[in-house]
This record gives structure tokens, C-alpha cells and sequence, in this order.
């Protein structure tokens, strides 16, 4: 019995003395702590153009990884994109697989109690994406009619959060990502798409699929950068570069690059 109980004192002392050490090296300074690593990782789905996707050479580029390099560049330190499972973004932040989740990820109230957001960096929308043959014009349209969208998506909270235009739907499919929804959109497989805007519009121009967005928006939205809601100070020098990358022009250079002209809101 003596020898359990000294054992179990001395496991309890080396969890609070070993505890202690994690709390504060969380605690820490993030920015210093990243350039000790001297990596800079974001979280994102590579199958979401223009933002971040794989190129023909099945590299990962994109709006948003082309801003991230320069801000890995600006910090000294390299580089990093690695493609999650989006359904599980927030667990693959919390575990430290990443340091941050950048790729067209929107800003929510709901987001915002568990993930320390960054201000607005490009607006946009959830819009509803059909067949030019379709027949559907609104939102209207849709009664009976089957959607996709991408699980764990703003898309589907959209859906969710417009319970007048869910209640009509005869069905709502989920899929892994936009690409696969708009595949099954062209097969007829789905009557509609619900997704990004700045997505949709730039999968319709380079693919010139007989696609059409309806005028009528779900949602209204920006995108934002979240890290860890203990790291602010993190989120802050990132942001702080994105300013000056927006006073130098180098994000107008970016934007230009991927849209034809600079559409960011950097504050």
C-alpha cells in the first residue's frame, strides 16, 4: 500500500511539473515560437480554386497561398501548405498540425467563439450555382429540386441558416469538396450547387461549364485567417503584414494576378 501511494504521489508531482511546463510554453510568445520552428504551416482544402488548389503540375497554388508565402517570407521563415480534411479544420488547428487555417475560410459568429479570426481580407458570398438548361432563375425555383454542397462548409451553414430555402429542397447532398458537388452538378446528378462565389465565378470562367450563378445570394460574407484563441499575437503580426503588404501593393499585385483586379479589403 506504501509503495502505491508513493508511486501515485510522485506520478501526480511529475504531471503538474511536466503540466506546467506546456501551460506556459503555450502561454508563450506564438511569433517568436513560429520563427524557432522557422515554418510557417497553413491548414487548407487544395481543391479550392482560385484561393488554393493543385496546378496541373499537382502543385498547391492559389490567391491565398501566393499572400501566405509573402507572409511566411516577411516573418523569415519558410513556407507550408497542408491540405486537411475541411470537416475536421478545427480539430487539425487545436492539435498544432497547423498554425493557421487560410483558404477562403468565412468569418461566423460561431467561428469566432472558437477560433481567433483576423479582420477581413476578401469579401464574398453563398450563391447558388446551376445548369444553364435548368430552368431554375431563384432561390424560388429550387422546391423540390436536390442541392450540394460541401460538408463542413459556410455553404452548409448557409442552407441551415435560410430554413425557408431548406424547407423547400426535396434533398441536401454533401459532398467533399466544391469540385466533386460541380462534377455532379454537370451529370444532372444535383439540381444546384450552393458554394463560394469567388469560387463559383472563377470555376465557370476557366472550365466554361454551362453554368449560371443565381443574382440572389444566401449569404453575405467575408473571409478571414483563424488561428488558435490562445495565440492573438500571432494573428496580429500576420495581419499587420497583410497591411503593409496592402500600402506597398503587393496584395493589389496578387489580386490582380487572380481576378484581374485588386478586390481585397485589408483594412
Amino acid at each position: 500500500m506504501k509503495k502505491i501511494v508513493c508511486a501515485t504521489i510522485l506520478a501526480a508531482s511529475l504531471l503538474a511539473v511536466f503540466g506546467c511546463k506546456k501551460q506556459k510554453s503555450q502561454g508563450g510568445d506564438p511569433v517568436a515560437a513560429l520563427k524557432a520552428r522557422g515554418v510557417f504551416v497553413i491548414g487548407l482544402d487544395d481543391s479550392f480554386p482560385p484561393l488554393g488548389y493543385r496546378d496541373d503540375d499537382n502543385q498547391i497554388v492559389g490567391y491565398d497561398i501566393d499572400l501566405a508565402k509573402e507572409v511566411a517570407l516577411r516573418l523569415g521563415v519558410e513556407f507550408k501548405a497542408q491540405p486537411i480534411d475541411w470537416d475536421a479544420k478545427e480539430m487539425e488547428l487545436e492539435t498544432g498540425k497547423i498554425d493557421c487555417i487560410w483558404n477562403g475560410f468565412t468569418i461566423t459568429e460561431e467561428r469566432k467563439s472558437a477560433l481567433s479570426f483576423t479582420e477581413p481580407y476578401l469579401n464574398n458570398a453563398q450563391v447558388l450555382v446551376v445548369r444553364n438548361d435548368s430552368g431554375i432563375s431563384s432561390l424560388e425555383d429550387m422546391a423540390g429540386k436536390k442541392v450540394g454542397l460541401q460538408r463542413g462548409s459556410s455553404a452548409q451553414e448557409a442552407v441551415e441558416d435560410n430554413p425557408e430555402f431548406a424547407a423547400r429542397l426535396a434533398e441536401t447532398v454533401m459532398f467533399r469538396d466544391n469540385i466533386t458537388a460541380l462534377n455532379d452538378l454537370d451529370i444532372g446528378g444535383v439540381d444546384g450547387v450552393v458554394m463560394d462565389s469567388v469560387v463559383a465565378n472563377y470555376s465557370i470562367t476557366q472550365t466554361k461549364k454551362p453554368f449560371t450563378v443565381i443574382s440572389q445570394p444566401l449569404s453575405n460574407e467575408a473571409y478571414g485567417i483563424g488561428f488558435r484563441k490562445s495565440e492573438p499575437a500571432l494573428r496580429d503580426e500576420v495581419y499587420k503584414i497583410l497591411r503593409e503588404m496592402r500600402d506597398d501593393g503587393t496584395a493589389a499585385a496578387i489580386s490582380i494576378k487572380w481576378f484581374g483586379k485588386d478586390i481585397s479589403v485589408i483594412e
